[in-house]
């Protein structure tokens, strides 16, 4: 008996240290190259200054680049979650990406935190995007802010020019809906693709239609091309952008003809120009010092804040999946999924993370400022 006895303290001291060394796996999936490389790099520098250690276990980040491609995204996340067997996904860049790869984590019963914007890849929180949540503002919340500059500054007509898929159709919706809601009428609605080289067609019929003001939803560099044509074309009225926009490889790329341009974006952007009293600057500040630290001074943009805000949801609930089960199981994904559902008062460089049964995304107005675009560099504008 005390040798079966013995035996059986053996094994389970065994079964204790394998689970106390138990990795936790996490998949990536950025746009690292393809149209939307200038927001998907940032990303991918930020996830290697995220902790390799949370809740005493160590972490592996594994990151697979999907080329701005949706197909390429779907097949990422398969193969981490086939056969990486990752506990969380992280991704993508783009909503048209992360729309994509909902099924995907859906099937799995795994975790995703998107990096993309569209209020669609959350809402409304259904049996399949009970297990996706995000860190960038929704296009709604940017929506509100561009309106209300708008109205405030006398804007009754606007003609909008988006991306020709989910990211742009997701901006046109929520966009008519509240400039609606204030009087302002949207006078033509043109679209264009993220690898178009030409939008003359698309610029002059929005001119035509004499608006007040134009408003450009895309992301990254390709969001230039209709504003630089805008510019060529005589247009001399205000140009609104989304937070799509908000790194410095935009800037390089539309130059001069960016001057003026209007556009909210989250508080890690212009986080040093911030007051001290700003409920966002300190977890922001503590991003930008530390990507500043290894790219430099002037490198940090937005994008890079989504992926500093993933890994600042995962500091938050891995510690609590951990009381119920142990990594590299179903258990483990159900019980990070509940934990992130339940992530309060977790303090990004986007905002002020408040997660519940029917908010996926946790933000609320804290997390947006507007600004300008003045002397080639970001101006915060009096809020």
């Amino acid at each position: 008996m005390k040798f079966k006895q013995s035996i059986m303290a053996v094994a389970a001291l065994s079964l204790a240290a394998s689970v106390a060394h138990a990795d936790i796996n996490v998949g990536v999936v950025v746009s690292a190259t393809g149209p939307a490389a200038s927001l998907g790099i940032p990303e991918k520098n930020t996830i290697e200054l995220l902790p390799k250690t949370i809740g005493g276990e160590k972490v592996n980040y594994i990151i697979l680049d999907d080329a701005s491609d949706t197909t390429t995204a779907v097949k990422n996340a398969r193969k981490l979650l086939t056969e990486d067997k990752v506990d969380v996904i992280v991704g993508s860049t783009i909503s048209p990406a992360s729309l994509a790869m909902i099924d995907v984590v859906a099937e799995a019963q795994a975790p995703m935190i998107s990096m993309a914007a569209s209020s669609r890849i959350v809402e409304p929180v259904d049996e399949k995007r009970r297990w996706v949540f995000k860190t960038p503002q929704n296009d709604q919340q940017m929506a509100s802010a561009i309106v209300q500059h708008m109205a405030a500054n006398n804007v009754k007509k606007v003609s909008y020019i988006g991306f020709a898929n989910a990211y742009g159709e997701g901006w046109l919706e929520q966009f008519k809906r509240q400039a609606g809601a204030k009087g302002i009428e949207v006078v033509a609605t043109e679209s264009f693709n993220p690898t178009d080289t030409s939008v003359t067609g698309q610029v002059l019929k929005a001119m035509a239609a004499k608006p007040d003001a134009v408003f450009i939803a895309g992301s990254g560099t390709p969001a230039a091309l209709p504003q630089k044509t805008l510019r060529q074309r005589g247009y001399t009225g205000p140009i609104y952008q989304t937070h799509g926009v908000a790194n410095n490889d935009f800037l390089r790329i539309c130059g001069k003809d960016c001057e003026g341009t209007l556009l909210p974006v989250g508080p890690v952007q212009m986080a040093r120009s911030l007051p001290d009293s700003h409920p966002v600057k300190a977890s922001a500040m503590e991003y930008v010092q530390a990507y500043e630290a290894v790219h430099g001074p002037g490198s940090v943009s937005s994008f890079g804040g989504y992926a500093w805000d993933a890994g600042v949801l995962l500091q938050a609930a891995i510690p609590e999946a951990l009381k119920k089960a142990q990594p590299g199981t179903p258990q483990f994904r159900a019980a990070l999924r509940d934990a992130l559902e339940n992530v309060r008062n977790a303090a990004g460089a986007s905002g002020i993370y408040n997660m519940s049964a029917t908010d996926h995304l946790g933000l609320d107005d804290r997390s947006r400022v507007m600004i300008t675009i003045k002397d080639g560099t970001w101006t915060l504008l009096p809020q």
